[in-house]
């Protein structure tokens, strides 16, 4: 007699590999979203039990690990230059557009400890970026703090532009109404109290849009290595 598995159906359980688990795990993650995503879930779109996928992912947090790092051992290193600032801006705009295709993982990434936990190829990105760091006269301490202060800024950009899109979606007359909201954007505040606002108008959501990762990024590397110097001014800061 034919015995039943866990997922309900007769006959031998199903063989499940590592790369079926993740290949489901990413489309519910399109689906439905990173925060929605279980263990029970994935199990019913694999068509097995919540036990047989335990013998293979810890749980979420360990599942999401993994997917993370297929992920970037997949991202192209990236040529390396020898100027330390050039350098800095490489490896920032290649974790950037890495992200960029996969924004819910720079949500995840933003939890503590997670960066720590990734493989190799992606932590030779941040490398480039302290060794930049280091290389440009900051102390290894110093260079921890360019790193966090470059990672803030490129997620923070990634999660508003894919938050904003996400906004965006819908149907005809949303998408009518949003752009009457972007074209009247400042349209309704005190011109005489808020007077450079007032002037700009439905001004500001259209530059908003405009893509100034790069530019904001290498003032952002400068202003950070101008301080190499002064190690005062990370005291104060």
């Amino acid at each position: 007699m034919p015995r039943r598995n866990e997922s309900g159906r007769t006959g031998r359980p199903p063989l499940t590999s590592r790369a079926q688990i993740l290949a489901a795990a990413r489309r519910l993650i399109d689906r439905n979203g990173w925060e929605s995503l279980t263990i029970r879930q994935l199990a019913a779109e694999l068509g097995i039990g919540a036990t047989t996928l335990y013998h293979h992912v810890r749980g979420k947090e360990d599942l999401l690990l993994l997917l993370i790092r297929e992920y970037a051992d997949q991202i192209s290193q990236p040529e390396l230059p020898e100027d330390p600032r050039e350098r800095i801006v490489v490896a920032a705009t290649v974790i950037h557009d890495a992200l960029a295709a996969w924004p819910w993982a720079a949500e995840v990434l933003t939890a503590d400890g997670f960066i720590a936990r990734l493989g190799e190829p992606a932590l030779r990105l941040v490398e480039a970026i302290v060794g930049g760091a280091v290389a440009a006269g900051c102390t290894p301490e110093q260079a921890v703090h360019v790193f966090r202060s470059l990672w803030y800024y490129t997620v923070g950009e990634i999660l508003v532009r894919a938050h904003s899109a996400r906004g965006s979606v819908g149907d005809g007359e949303q998408a009518a109404r949003a752009d009457a909201e972007r074209a009247d954007f400042f349209g309704g505040i005190d011109a005489e109290s808020l007077p450079q606002l007032a002037a700009l108008g439905g001004k500001w959501a259209t530059l908003a849009s405009q893509d100034t990762y790069g530019a904001g990024l290498r003032a952002f590397v400068d202003g950070l290595l101008a301080r190499a110097g002064r190690p005062q001014e990370w005291e104060s800061a």
